[in-house]
Formats: C-alpha cells, sequence, structure tokens
C-alpha cells in the first residue's frame, strides 16, 4: 500500500468525490443518447398551446432544435454560476459543508427533471438542467479543493486525479444507461436524468463521518485542535507533528500578507501570474477539442463511413478507453509529474487531432479506400481520448490548488472553474455551426490551439510534484 493510504482516506476520497464529480460528469453526457425521443416530447402538443400541425406536431423543427440548444447549453451556463461561486461557498461553509449543501441543489434538479414529462413542461427540464449544472459549476471547485488538501504531499496528484477519473466513468455509465434497450426509451429517459440522485444520496450517509478539510480548520479557522483531530482521523495514526507543523509554517506566511480579495488577485504579480497559468491549463482542457471529440463522437463517426450502430459502439469504446487511461494516469502521476504528462497528452492529442482530419478529407473526397479511413477515424479519436485522460483531463482540476495557499485557493478556485465552463459553453455553441460552415477543416482551429498550448506549458508552467504549496508560491514571489 502507498505511503499515507489507508482506510479512513480512502473512504473520504469516495465520500468527497463520488457523489461530486459523478454529477459533473452523468450530467455532461446524459442527454447525447435520448435526444430524439426528447426532441419529439418537446414537440408535442402537451407543451404547447397551439394546435397540432399537418403532421401531428405543435411545434415546428426550427423552435425545437432552439429548445433543445436551451436545454444543453444551460447546463454549462449553470456551471459557470456555480464556479463562480465556488470562493464564497467554501469560506463560509468549508469544503465538507459546502460539498454537503450543494446536495439540496440536486434533490431540487432531479424533482424538475424527472417530473418534466409528467407535467408536460420542458420548461421544468430547462430549470433542472440550470440547477444541477449550479451543482456541478460547485462541486468542480469544491470537491478538487477538498480532496488535496485530505491528501498526504506525496499523494497529492493521485488523489486529485480521482475527480476526473469519475467524471469519465459517469459520463461512460450514462452513455450505457441511455442505449435503446435499457433507459433510452420514451417511457425511461426521465428515470435516466432522475438517477443522477443516488450519488448524492450516496453523499449525505458517508461524508458526514469524514473531518473537514484540517488545512480550513487551521487557517481559515484557526482551530488548531479540531485540525490535528481532523488529520490524525485521516492519517490513522497521532503521529501528525510534521504535518501540523508544515501548516503551520503555511499560517505564519499567510498573516504577513493582507487578505487575499478580487483586486489583490488581479494587482499583485505574484498571485496573478499562477492565476493566469491556473486559467490557460482550464483553457488547454476545453479548447484543445475534447468535448468535439466526446460530444460529437458519433457524429464524426458517421461523417467517416460507419453505420449508426458502428458509430454508436465506437462511442462506449471511447468512453471506456478514457476511463482506462484515466486510471492509468492516476497510477503515472505522481512518478512522471504534472508538467510531463500534460505535455505527453497534449503532443498525443495534437497527433490524432492531423490523423482524424486527414482520414476525414480523404473520406469526403471519395477516395476508393474509405473501410480503412472509416477505422483510421475510429483510432485517431479513440487514441485522442487517450492523449486526453494522460494529462489534460485530470491535471487542470487539481492543479489550480497547488499553486495557491489557503487565502488564495478559493477566489483562485472560483475563477479557474468559471473559466474551464465558459470554454466549455463556447465549444459546445460553436462546434456544430463550425462544421456546418467549413466542414472538416473545423480542426484546424484546434490543431493551432493544441500547438499554442504546447508551447505555452512546456515554457510557462512549473512542476509541482513533490513540492509543498509553500515552496511552489515561494517561486512566484521572487
Amino acid at each position: 500500500m502507498p505511503e499515507g493510504l489507508n482506510f479512513r482516506i480512502v473512504f473520504a476520497i469516495a465520500a468527497g468525490a463520488i457523489g461530486s464529480s459523478f454529477q459533473h460528469g452523468y450530467n455532461t453526457g446524459v442527454l447525447n443518447a435520448p435526444q430524439e425521443l426528447i426532441e419529439d416530447w418537446i414537440s408535442s402538443c402537451n407543451n404547447s398551446t397551439v394546435g397540432p400541425g399537418p403532421d401531428n406536431k405543435c411545434m415546428d423543427k426550427t423552435t425545437v432544435t432552439l429548445i433543445w440548444s436551451w436545454v444543453v447549453a444551460i447546463f454549462c451556463i449553470g456551471g459557470m454560476m456555480g464556479g463562480s461561486m465556488v470562493g464564497f461557498v467554501s469560506g463560509w461553509l468549508g469544503r465538507k459543508g459546502g460539498l454537503l449543501a450543494n446536495n439540496v441543489l440536486v434533490i431540487i434538479a432531479t424533482v424538475l427533471m424527472g417530473l418534466s414529462k409528467t407535467a408536460g413542461s420542458f420548461q421544468m427540464l430547462i430549470a433542472g438542467r440550470l440547477i444541477i449544472g449550479i451543482n456541478s459549476g460547485l462541486n468542480a471547485g469544491l470537491a478538487p479543493m477538498y480532496l488535496s488538501e485530505i491528501a498526504p504531499t506525496s499523494m497529492r496528484g493521485a488523489v486529485g486525479t480521482v475527480y476526473q477519473l469519475i467524471i469519465t466513468i459517469s459520463i461512460l455509465l450514462s452513455q450505457i444507461l441511455g442505449m435503446k434497450n435499457v433507459l433510452g426509451t420514451e417511457s425511461g429517459w426521465p428515470l435516466l436524468l432522475s438517477l443522477t440522485i443516488i450519488p448524492a444520496i450516496f453523499q449525505v450517509l458517508t461524508l458526514p463521518f469524514c473531518p473537514e478539510s484540517p488545512k480550513f480548520l487551521l487557517l481559515d479557522k484557526d482551530d488548531e485542535m479540531a485540525a490535528n483531530k481532523a488529520l490524525t482521523w485521516l492519517r490513522s495514526t497521532i503521529e501528525v507533528h510534521d504535518e501540523m507543523d508544515e501548516m503551520k509554517q503555511e499560517q505564519e506566511s499567510m498573516k504577513l500578507v493582507p487578505k487575499v480579495t478580487l483586486k489583490e488577485m488581479l494587482t499583485n504579480v505574484a498571485l496573478r501570474k499562477p492565476l493566469i497559468i491556473a486559467n490557460m491549463m482550464m483553457l488547454a482542457q476545453q479548447l484543445s477539442g475534447i468535448n468535439a471529440a466526446i460530444f460529437f463522437s458519433t457524429a464524426i463517426f458517421k461523417s467517416a463511413g460507419l453505420t449508426e450502430e458502428d458509430s454508436q459502439s465506437a462511442t462506449l469504446g471511447m468512453g471506456a478507453m478514457n476511463v482506462a487511461m484515466t486510471f492509468v494516469s492516476l497510477i503515472l502521476i505522481e512518478k512522471a509529474g504534472r508538467k510531463t504528462l500534460m505535455l505527453a497528452g497534449l503532443v498525443g492529442m495534437l497527433a490524432m487531432t492531423i490523423m482524424l482530419l486527414v482520414s476525414l478529407l480523404v473520406f469526403d473526397e471519395g477516395s476508393s479506400g474509405t473501410s480503412w479511413v472509416s477505422y483510421l477515424a475510429i483510432v485517431a479519436v479513440i487514441l485522442f481520448v487517450v492523449g486526453f485522460a494522460t494529462g489534460p483531463g485530470s491535471i487542470p482540476w487539481f492543479f489550480v490548488t497547488e499553486l495557491f495557499t489557503q487565502s488564495g485557493r478559493p477566489i483562485a478556485s472560483s475563477i479557474a472553474v468559471a473559466v474551464n465552463w465558459s470554454a466549455n459553453f463556447l465549444v459546445g455553441l460553436c462546434f456544430s455551426p463550425l462544421q456546418l460552415a467549413v466542414g472538416p477543416y473545423v480542426f484546424i482551429i484546434f490543431i493551432v490551439l493544441q500547438i499554442a498550448f504546447i508551447i505555452y506549458v512546456s515554457f510557462v508552467v512549473p512542476e509541482t510534484k513533490n513540492r509543498t504549496v509553500e515552496e511552489v508560491t515561494a517561486q512566484f514571489r521572487k
């Protein structure tokens, strides 16, 4: 068993991560499979005061598409709203308290989404998606913060990767459950959306047995006794003096600098530089093209000549590979380092995006060897996901917590998470129109962005492996 790992910290990691990152991943992927079913329901007379038209529908296709776009996009808007509140909630309720209170939003969202069909109201579905988006945005800041602060320094990267691992598992689960022979049916899709309450129940039942973040208790609440007790519980030993001393040193250094405000974060170069790095890492994750691969993979495979059934199978294979490689990343993160894995992942994604572009162009030109081109497209997308899962998928979520001391961490996390969700929204909004306008050449945009991020990470981003937060922040104060 790795140093610092014991049953209690595994329990705390599961309690903190499963109920939070599941919401983020599951609700990202859950609408892909039942899209046509929900669009048919939206266009039906249950949702309109107008009488049926000649095709027995009450809404024209343009209106339905517009409503569907809002159902999808409102989740990201909620994520931006939730992300911007991370600093306030984590300071007011704490990391553990914020995660627990956040489950109230899951209950409200589940009721709205689950009963929307019965009530014949697509407005309820949109409202439910907004609320679960706010929940996911808060989770995206609170959970990595909690996981990072309860983990020993030697395990911080691996524990931080757990958040992304559960996101990938829940996306895959949503794709499997959304299949036509499971819950992707006319009567089953409301239940499919309602299953999001199960991990919330799990967290409400388990997280109360875990302590609050020792760093929050000592550095924010100045409660040394409670911090010592929490750390003793997490480490399953009373020998926590070294770690307590390390946190006290951070506490002393915090007293020498003024309280970190948003203005201070933007004007103080020692805070602004790591903030820019954290945001660039978030942008590297979202603007590298991963959402285009995940959300539109079936359409991409179809455009490469695969049947619908083969396209769905390839999409499931891609999701499974995403899970497997994120697990590999969890093992490698403390050996290879954050910067190395981030670069390796981005370089792999660049190579595969070029391969995908070539395969789509060859197919579009009507070349004779379209069958091998189809398989080339599958290989390119799946290996693209492998590259993403190697580093860019998991590292940005916890990297922001390694660049800031306790006083700056909540505000920095708020800004970084809001930037992440904004970029997510931008890709979701722009990819389809751009693909319609320029076809496969849309991937040139991602190629240019990937090259820019590779250069940035190579020359600007510091390595944080096995370094304390004080050591990392001292580098920016020089």
